[in-house]
């Protein structure tokens, strides 16, 4: 009975285990004998169920876990149509990330693309810059070869319209020979140097500017440029010289004013293809509101805006001497090169750090320049600037005849009792104190003279005779005496 009862419980337990064991489907695995592909692990994701409670609130025993063997087998793959939920999950999933994946793939294959596309752009880019860089090399070498082992590029002719040409102080022959290129003058600087060291005159060749035709063959630019005809904006004020024109009493000739020896110094060309700037569009330039554009200086702009005749306010304000200046440029242009550098003349003389004996300022010593110009000899000129701050002094009319002849079209020595009589703002009979503006242009020797007159007590002067003789003194009835000689030289006598 017990052999029994446990032979049949060793068959029971055989069958549990037989039960518990994988069995295979062979139909299932049938579809996959040809196939080399490794079939991944089936795992169960779901969670084991609880166990059972039993009728007292206890739990069923567990199960013993079967036995496995050291190698599992390959789980087979599921009939179409049969896979579970979890089974379906993970299909789903892997397609996402199949998806994903080609995704990222195709990114991945455009960023290649657009990297070889900046790759060859670049390359590109750097070819072409390459090859303008070695035309530029080569057209370089050619012009270097050409210039050092050719002939100097030069024009054949023939010449073209004139151009204004600058030579500066001090310039050597290959500063003038750039100049000339940059003017278009000559075609290059070798060929005008070439025919430069031909030339002995140009040794004598003067600061200035020079009219010369354009596209010259060399020899001939060199030739134009010591020829005395090329000369150009070449400019000569004298001592004393006023703007404008004035015509004697006695004589009837013409005294030519600053503006019309600046229209002729303006001319270029002859012919009908000469060109001058007018007097009439110089007296236009120079009647300007704006001082700035006509180059007057800081300590007289003020002074300037103040002048009751607006065509009178560049008097004084271009020395005498010789200037230089740029005949192609506008009137005012042209006005602005004078007075420009006559106030860097004047401020040479010391004119700005004047005037602590005379009291007066800048603009004031100008204008009293320009009477010591008009009433003295060189000789007497430091004695008439005495005269003028000893008046001013004193607050006494400074009666000078050359302020009354300012504003006459007709002038001469001798002035009519009728023409001391008119009241203007240049007349220092009329009034006490400097005329509004100067009267002439103020050499350099009575700017000096006026910043540092000679001492002395005198005022009065009278020039007695023809050759200029003037006698001075302190008191007025010696001057009345010095008076009656001066007419009786004739000196005085008016043609009026």
């Amino acid at each position: 009975m017990t052999d029994r009862w446990t032979q049949a419980e060793e068959r029971f337990r055989q069958r549990e285990v037989e039960s518990r064991r994988y069995k295979r489907d062979d139909a299932a695995w049938a579809a996959y004998e040809d196939d080399t592909t490794v079939i991944p692990r089936y795992t169960d994701e779901e969670p084991l169920e609880p166990p059972a409670p039993t009728r007292g609130g206890g739990q069923r025993p567990r199960r013993p876990a079967p036995e496995r063997d050291d190698e599992e087998l390959p789980e087979p793959r599921r009939p179409r149509g049969r896979r579970s939920e979890p089974r379906a999950a993970e299909s789903r999933s892997a397609n996402s990330r199949g998806g994903s994946r080609r995704r990222g793939t195709r990114v991945a294959s455009r960023k290649a693309a657009e990297r070889k596309r900046r790759r060859r752009n670049l390359w590109t880019i750097a070819s072409v810059f390459v090859l303008l860089f070695v035309v530029a090399a080569g057209f370089a070498g050619y012009k270097w070869v050409k210039s050092a082992f050719g002939p100097a590029e030069d024009y054949a002719g023939p010449a073209g319209p004139l151009v204004v040409v600058q030579v500066q102080p001090g310039d050597t022959s290959n500063q003038i020979a750039n100049a000339m290129v940059a003017k278009g003058v000559v075609a290059s600087s070798a060929a005008f140097i070439e025919a430069a060291v031909r030339n002995s005159n140009m040794n004598a060749v003067q600061p200035g500017y020079y009219a010369i035709p354009s596209h010259s063959p060399a020899l001939q630019a060199v030739t134009a440029l010591v020829g005395k005809e090329s000369r150009v904006g070449n400019l000569v004020v004298s001592e004393g010289r006023q703007l404008h024109d004035q015509q004697d009493v006695n004589t009837g000739s013409r005294t030519e004013g600053i503006y019309r020896k600046i229209a002729d110094a303006s001319c270029v060309g002859t012919g009908a293809a000469k060109k001058c700037v007018t007097y009439e569009q110089l007296d236009d330039a120079g009647a300007s509101m704006d001082s700035a554009a006509l180059g007057v200086p800081s300590w007289a702009a003020q002074s300037v805006k103040d002048v009751p005749d607006r065509s009178r306010q560049l008097e004084g304000l271009i020395a005498a001497g010789t200037w230089d200046f740029d005949p192609s440029g506008t009137p005012e242009q042209i006005l602005k090169q004078l007075v420009t550098d006559s106030a860097r003349s004047y401020e040479s003389t010391g004119l700005l750090q004047s005037g602590a004996e005379t009291k007066l300022n800048p603009y004031q010593t100008l204008i009293a320049a320009s009477l010591v110009e008009r009433e003295a000899l060189a000789q007497d000129m430091g004695k008439v600037a005495r005269v003028i701050v000893n008046r001013l002094r004193v607050n006494q009319p400074l009666q000078f005849d050359s302020t009354v002849n300012y504003a006459l079209d007709r002038t001469e020595v001798a002035t009519t009792d009728a023409d001391r009589g008119k009241r203007t703002p240049w007349n220092t009979y009329a009034m006490p104190g400097l005329p509004a503006t100067p009267i002439s242009a103020p050499s350099l020797n009575a700017l000096r003279a006026m910043e540092n007159p000679e001492a002395g007590t005198w005022l009065y002067f009278v020039t007695v005779d023809k050759q200029g003789t003037t006698l001075f003194t302190e008191s007025y009835n010696e001057h009345l005496r010095n008076i009656e000689k001066a007419r009786q030289s004739g000196i005085l006598d008016s043609g009026r």
